[in-house]
């Protein structure tokens, strides 16, 4: 369903189409049952993050290494010391907190869509820039939303990545003993810095791929739009891995790394400026894109597998 026609459905000045009528291109928020779309999220994500884990274990390992340190050589040492566990240190921490985040994501991501796509529509706008508009708005305010809840779990999994701990519980509360709740929050700011913007352009780039690769297709079949939306997602996870790796890396190190300085006989806790000089120091401004790689090939599979199975999700979800 094209915004124009939603927003048009909601004011009341169009009738939804009838039962006989072709099913509609986008389904939005009003038309979910929101009980099944949450719970089966829930089920079908849980699936897609167990199976994509390993290569955020890689990223993060590769994001604190003192040197640059290849991505097969840095799988055949987790392999060959840890075993296939090593690949999913952390797993059920981050497993305990994707559920509610995703639900907060998801949830903010198709109200804001909804909302933003009707008033631009209302505005004048046309369907292409108000859908662009929508999507970056929505990208935007559910990465905000969903960091609440994120950053601490971000924070306890990534130090089971790359550090010692017997579990989740332990390293929460050695996080807390050492560097009280605010230690659960640590890089909270540069996260947001790092995933608003970054859902932000995401979300808008691929919407404006989708609509051009759509715009040279002749076939409009469900096969047809399952390339589209994968084509579409693997290009913006690009464009959007490239832009914010810097910002990724300097998250991934304040929130992981020894985050306390000393000087003139004083600890304080390190600033993003004092990790960017410590990077760079390391290995110039190449040091800022390690794990490039992995970040990339996790943003672009993730994504791809995200977005078709939210569609997926979206439909089984519909209202009769």
């Amino acid at each position: 369903m094209s915004l124009r026609v939603a927003a048009t459905v909601e004011e009341g000045t169009l009738s939804p189409p009838s039962p006989e009528t072709k099913a509609p291109a986008e389904v939005d928020w009003h038309m979910l049952d929101k009980s099944r779309f949450f719970f089966l999220g829930a089920a079908l994500f849980s699936g897609v993050s167990a199976a994509l884990y390993p290569t955020i274990v890689l990223k993060t390992r590769q994001q604190v290494s003192a040197s640059n340190i290849s991505c097969l050589k840095m799988s055949f040492s987790i392999l060959r010391y840890e075993g296939l566990r090593g690949f999913y240190r952390g797993f059920g921490t981050s497993l305990m907190g994707t559920i509610p985040a995703r639900a907060l994501y998801m949830g903010a991501l198709e109200v804001t869509k909804s909302s933003v796509g009707g008033a631009t529509v209302r505005l004048g706008f046309s369907d292409a820039t108000a859908s662009a508009v929508a999507n970056a708005a929505a990208g935007l305010s559910s990465a905000m939303a969903a960091q609440l809840v994120w950053t601490p779990v971000d924070v306890v999994s990534q130090r089971l990545m790359v550090d010692r701990y017997r579990n989740g519980v332990d390293a929460f509360q050695k996080i807390v003993c050492s560097d009280g709740f605010r230690g659960l929050y640590r890089g909270f700011g540069i996260s947001i810095l790092t995933y608003a913007p970054s859902n932000a352009v995401w979300w808008a780039s691929y919407s404006v791929a989708s609509r051009l690769i759509r715009a040279g297709l002749d076939r409009t079949d469900s096969m047809a739009a399952l390339g589209v939306q994968g084509l579409s997602a693997a290009v913006a996870s690009g464009v959007t891995a490239v832009i914010t790796m810097p910002l990724d890396t300097v998250k991934t190190r304040l929130q992981v790394m020894d985050g306390v300085v000393e000087e003139n006989g004083r600890r304080s806790a390190i600033s993003a400026f004092q990790t960017v000089r410590s990077l760079v120091g390391e290995g110039g401004l190449g040091a800022c894109y390690r794990g490039l790689g992995p970040r990339w090939a996790s943003m672009a599979v993730s994504a791809t597998t995200m977005v078709t199975t939210y569609e997926f999700l979206k439909r089984m979800s519909a209202k009769n």
